[in-house]
Order: structure tokens, then sequence, then C-alpha cells
């Protein structure tokens, strides 16, 4: 055999056994998904329930989402993080200031702007500062939400259910994300999208709601649900012990919400996920933050690839739970083989087409015509088939042939996910580790300086120095605007200054 003929065929089996793992793997989570039950809930009242809102920059969402909190649950205590925020944040957070429900925690720089990990471990701290010694940490339940979510008003119900935290062995519960975009009408921002930003509001959804929630099922049964950065719910007991072990809940990961997920499992915790209650998050409508979101989440997931030895030795992870943590982890690095692989393919079978007698139709004589149904099956099946999934499951209003749309949709969107992982690979070649903060749609977008005219010339202005809305923590340059000393000292808001060193270096920008 040539060693033509022998690169080919190594060429061909490498693809066949990708494409062979990765239709198995969606079959798997697949069957599992369509077999999950929905359980009833329970009483949230015995219960002390405590959410964490991380704030940087988000005066454009966090007054309505406050306000959407404080109805819809009355037992619900807010902490929310000011990240150093310098767009008017603060004063936002200050109209809450008579509100004894609402707390607000700031962080200054340079001790501010370290990741997300770490604005919430200074929030876990003025928890567990605020409680009594006396109060059973285990029946104090700490969630997370996003600037801009809107949960479920019957997500503590759910939540309560025997199931998740009615059951003691019960640590932690991650619940349904959806995009606010799609969420009941009373719920959904009134915002004028193009209709390729409605395209990406709706791959979003289904994105969250079909595979990621297919993947969820099938970690209930392996026991290795992992938790996502918005709508995580975890017993404060679970947290101060993984603190105990390691200096805090959080770590340095930009995944901090799967390493989380990680320190529970080896602490020995239980974790659920809770498909009867939702949060609701905006989603993104441009190509281009949707990458930078998805890079930082590949390269998270990369981090977090150095827990796979303690995930092997732990005697209280199972086997099945093993081998699906270690599928996850492996994930980005499997892309990136595939990437190469996959070309390779395309280039081999062009370069044929090419030198074949009579061309592109003689190549499809010869055996050419089997390409179309291969690509058909494994390439754009596993994704097509959850446009299917996502209309029978969530979205029944849709059509059979725009829910196939969808998925073919949903195969093309994929590509961003494997442009991500070599940029986040990128990244990790050049020791870039800052964390990239998700922009808002509705986040003012930046203006063009001013331009005069000197002869024929047209040079930029000084732009005018914009001050900060009362209550702000504007940060420029060397020099910081403090905010008026009556708001440091509301009554209702804690705004003592909190010093949070990150237990890994590589968050530090």
């Amino acid at each position: 055999m040539s060693a033509e003929t022998q690169t080919l065929a190594l060429l061909n089996t490498a693809a066949f056994l990708l494409c062979v793992s990765f239709c198995a793997y969606v079959l798997s989570i697949l069957v599992f998904h369509l077999k999950t039950r929905r359980s009833r809930g329970g009483s949230p009242d015995g219960f002390d329930w405590h959410v964490i809102v991380p704030c940087r920059n988000e005066a454009s969402v966090i007054g309505d989402t406050l306000r959407r909190l404080l109805g819809d649950f009355p037992q619900v205590t807010v902490w929310c993080v000011d990240d150093a925020s310098d767009d008017g944040t603060l004063a936002e957070l200050a109209a809450f200031s008579h509100e004894p429900r609402v707390h607000v925690v700031r962080r200054q720089l340079p001790d501010a702007r370290q990741g997300k990990g770490a604005a919430l471990n200074a929030a876990w701290r003025r928890i567990e500062q605020s409680l009594p010694a006396d109060v059973d940490r285990t029946r104090v339940i700490v969630g997370v939400l996003d600037a801009d979510s809107r949960l479920d008003p019957q997500g503590p119900v759910a939540l309560a259910g025997r199931q998740y935290f009615g059951t003691e062995d019960v640590g932690a519960v991650q619940v349904e994300v959806r995009m606010l975009q799609c969420a009941p009408r009373r719920y959904a921002p009134v915002t004028e999208v193009s209709g390729w930003g409605r395209l990406l509001i709706r791959l979003q959804d289904m994105e969250f709601r079909a595979p990621i929630a297919a993947m969820q099922s099938l970690r209930r049964r392996t026991g290795s649900v992992a938790m996502g950065g918005n709508g995580q719910f975890t017993r404060l007991s679970l947290l101060n012990d993984i603190a105990a072990e390691h200096g805090t809940p959080w770590h340095g990961a930009l995944l901090e919400d799967f390493e989380l997920g990680l320190h529970i499992l080896l602490a020995g915790g239980h974790t659920e996920y809770c498909a009867e209650s939702w949060v609701a998050q905006e989603a993104l409508t441009q190509i281009r933050p949707l990458v930078r979101q998805r890079t930082r989440w590949a390269q998270g997931s990369m981090q977090c690839g150095r827990y796979l030895g303690r995930v092997l030795r732990s005697p209280r992870i199972g086997n099945s739970a093993t081998l699906e943590i270690a599928h996850f982890l492996a994930a980005p690095w499997t892309q990136l083989l595939g990437t190469p692989v996959y070309v390779a393919c395309l280039a081999v079978m062009i370069y044929y087409v090419d030198h074949t007698a009579g061309g592109l139709g003689g190549w499809w004589d010869s055996g050419g015509w089997g390409v179309p149904p291969l690509v058909l099956v494994f390439g754009i099946g596993p994704f097509a088939l959850w446009g299917i999934v996502y209309r029978a499951r969530c979205e029944p209003q849709l059509s059979v042939s725009k829910a196939l749309l969808l998925g073919v949709c949903h195969w093309l969107y994929s590509y961003a996910q494997s442009l991500a992982v070599w940029l986040a690979f990128a990244r990790m070649v050049t020791a870039r580790t800052d964390w990239q903060k998700t922009a808002r749609a509705a986040d003012p977008q930046p203006q063009a300086a001013p331009v005069r005219a000197i002869g024929r010339v047209a040079v930029p202005t000084q732009p005018r120095r914009h001050h900060p809305a009362r209550g702000s923590s504007r940060v420029d340059g060397p020099r910081s605007i403090r905010p008026p000393r009556h708001l440091v000292h509301l009554a209702h808001l804690t705004t003592t200054p909190t010093t949070d060193h990150p237990t890994t270096a590589h968050t530090r920008k």
C-alpha cells in the first residue's frame, strides 16, 4: 500500500470516528432528555433565599431587574456587587436605598474587575457576615443571577421540591436558561431587532433549551450536572465547605460556574438540573459579541482541564460522572483536532474532483454521489434534529418547516463555536486571561469625537469630560471621582469597599 493511500485511509478513519462519536453522544443525550419527567414543587418558606447580582456597567438594566425581583419574590434578599462600574450603575442602585432587602457591595480598583468569581466571593463574604452564628446554613440558599435576568416567579417553589432542595442530599441546582426576548410577553423587552438579530435570538434560545438542556438531562443520570453562570442556586453550607478547603467558593477560571460545579462534586455534594423553572437572559443580536462570549466560555473550559486529574482520583465522583466530565473537558480540544481533519478531507475531495477524468461529473459518477448523504447524516443531521426537539418540547407554535430550517441554521451557527475555540486557544497560547464582559444591547454606543478644521485638515477635538451620574464611582485614569458622601452612608446600602484577592493570578487583567 502506497504512502498516499495509507495517509488517505488514516484521514478517513479519523474523520469517521469523530463523526460517529459525536452522533452517538447526540443520540444519548436526546434519549435521556425525552425521558425526563417533571416533578412537583414544594414550599419555599422553610428556606432563607439570597440572590447575588454581579454588576459591572449595568446601568441600562439593573433597575428593572431589581424592581422585578423585589415584586416577584418577597422572601428574597438581593446582594448587588458593583464591580467598579463607571456608567452610573451605582446611581441606579442608590434608588433602592429605602429597600431593606437590597444590599450593595462595592468593589473598587485595583481590587475590582478581577473576574466574575471574585465579585461573587465578595458577596458570599457579606452574606455570611450578615447571618447570625446559629442560623442553619443548610437552609440558606444562595443564587446567582445576571443583571439583565428575569427569574420565573415560581422558581423558589420549584426549587423547594423534593427532587431539589427539599432533599438534604442536593447541594446545588441549576435552572433552565432561556432567552429573554423569547420569554412570555410580560417579561420580554420591546426592542427593534433586525431579521438577522431575531434569528440569532431564536438560535440561542434553542441552544439552551434543547441541546444544553439535553446535556443536563444526561448529567442528571450520571450525577454530574453542571452549574451555569445564570440561575445557579447553592446551599450556603456547601459554599462554606468549599471555602474552608480552598479559601473561597468561586475561583479564577473564566468558566467560574462550571468550576464551582466541579468543586461541589469533589466536596461530595450532589447537583441537580431543574427543568420545571427557568431564568431568562438577554440574547446577543450580533455575531461579534456572540463569538467573544463563546471564546470566554471555551477558554474557561480549557482552564478547567487542570481538574481532570482530581476528578479521576476522587472517590466521591462515580465512574459515569467521571466519563461525562472528561468528555466535556476534552470537547474544545477535540474541536481543535477535528478542524484540520475536516479541512484536510475537504482539500482531498477537491483534489480528486480536479484530477478525476471528466471533472466534477466524472467524480460524481465514480462514487462522489455518496458524499452529500454522508454530510447530511453525520454533519447536518445531528444539529438539525434539535429544531424538531425544540418545537416539540418548547415552542409548539413553530411550524415543522420552520423548525427544520431553524435546525439547519443551528448547524451553520455551530461554526461560530468552532471559531471561538480557536480564538480561545490563541488566547491560551498568548497567556491572555482577562475577563471580557458581554455588552448589553441597551448599553450606550460610543460616539466619535467631534472634529474641528485647521486649514484643510480636520482634527479631532478634545471631548468634553462628562461627569458621572450622582452615585456612580467613575475611574478616569489614575484619578478616581468618589460619589457624594450622603450616598456612601445610605442606611440600607452596604457600601464598604471589599478587598478580594483572587486565589489564582490568571484573572488579573
